[in-house]
């Protein structure tokens, strides 16, 4: 793309000048001039009465004959397992698609994977466009980012979807990059503009103290990430009837600058508190380390796991993996218990999805009672052991 200024029109009245966020214009001689350090935001073009500056070789937006159509969720799977944030994203993407009035397609790269297509579509998606190759066995950002690039030439979906996956953080922003389009990374709500047909992508932003809603006016498809936990899944129904479309990709394998030649699975004790349906956590309220056995306690009586606050986690008590918020782990279980957590945005982005939410602070106006369902004011030092005494009690 490029930024032209009719010098027939322009008037050098100086609005594009005070308009631009980056000092990228100059008025010289009556005309405006803008140089290298512009970044095509468009600024210029909105405030221009006159008409005289353009943005060239922008792709069809909105409306009608508007070539980009449809709304597309790329299916992460690892050895023909699907990733569970897929199905949370044909839940979302079942809504957009059906306020833009498109249908919902999943993108299926892989080796032996065409089995997974009739469960997509059971799962909402009304078509799949099913890639199957043994090239593809083991994630390369190179050959998958070059696939998906040439399907989405090739049928021009509006709406590019992935999770904010390893795998979706490693090669999307390569697919963005290559199709000159724009990326919103980690959304946590996604929805739909349909006058203009925008997606309005929001994510936090300033260390979580904000939360930014984020466009793509201009270019096409308009893609984001999306983070795990945030959303529904979608409902399972094996009525739904689909359609499967089948690609090849022979002699996509030359040239690759790079291979995977074995995959080694990590041995040890990890803690995937994503999944989990119940989470304890405890944060900077609990005063030391190891009053965290409180909260392991609690969490083992009801079968869950242990979380954190980001505070807890720096101040060095428990391992990054059980962090809870907008740099640690989304999560959304059916339980939530948390204890002596004040409730700063950045967690409060990480767990207000959760089913049921019990907070336990001694502070009455700490901001976690703001999304709790249940609130216990008082020292987490006296609910705690109160609580793991009853359910044991109930245990028998």
């Amino acid at each position: 793309m490029s930024i032209k200024v009719d010098i027939e029109l322009c008037t050098g009245c100086g609005v594009c000048e005070e308009a631009c966020p980056f000092g990228a214009i100059r008025i010289k001689d009556d005309v405006a001039s803008i140089d290298d350090s512009c970044n095509l935001c468009g600024a210029c073009v909105d405030v221009c009465n006159f008409e005289a500056i353009s943005i060239q070789g922008l792709k069809k937006t909105g409306g009608e004959g508007n070539d980009y159509k449809g709304v597309w969720v790329f299916a992460e799977q690892r050895n023909g397992k699907m990733a569970s944030v897929v199905l949370e994203l044909l839940g979302e993407g079942r809504k957009l698609a059906d306020k833009l009035g498109v249908d919902l397609s999943a993108v299926l790269l892989g080796d032996s994977v065409e089995k997974q297509a009739n469960e997509l579509i059971f799962y909402g998606a009304d078509k799949v466009y099913v890639v199957d190759a043994p090239i593809l066995r083991d994630f390369n950002d190179e050959i998958y980012s070059r696939v998906l690039v040439d399907l989405i030439n090739e049928y021009k979906p509006e709406i590019v979807l992935s999770g904010a996956t390893a795998v979706g953080r490693s090669f999307i922003p390569e697919v963005s990059a290559k199709l000159e389009t724009g990326l919103t990374a980690d959304c946590t709500a996604l929805d739909i503009d349909t006058e203009r047909r925008i997606l309005l992508q929001t994510r936090p932003a300033f260390g979580g103290n904000i939360m930014a809603t984020i466009i793509c006016p201009d270019e096409r498809p308009q893609m984001a990430t999306v983070r795990h936990k945030v959303m529904k899944k979608a409902p399972y129904d094996t009525n739904r009837k689909g359609e499967v479309i089948k690609k090849d990709i022979n002699g996509y394998g030359v040239n690759l600058r790079t291979k995977v030649l074995e995959v080694v699975e990590e041995i040890g004790e990890t803690v995937n508190i994503a999944e989990a349906d119940v989470i304890v956590s405890g944060g900077r309220g609990l005063q030391d380390p190891k009053n965290f056995k409180l909260i392991e306690e609690l969490a083992k009586i009801l079968g869950g796991a242990v979380g954190a606050s980001r505070g807890a986690v720096d101040a060095g008590w428990i391992p990054y993996s059980h962090q809870v918020g907008q740099t640690g782990k989304t999560v959304c279980p059916k339980l939530y218990i948390a204890c002596g957590i004040s409730g700063a945005v950045q967690h409060l982005v990480g767990m207000q999805s959760s089913d049921v939410i019990v907070a336990i602070n001694i502070d009455k106006d700490a901001p976690i009672f703001d999304v709790a369902t249940f609130g216990i004011v008082g020292d987490v030092f006296e609910a705690v052991p109160a609580l793991i005494k009853r359910f044991n009690e109930l245990r028998g």
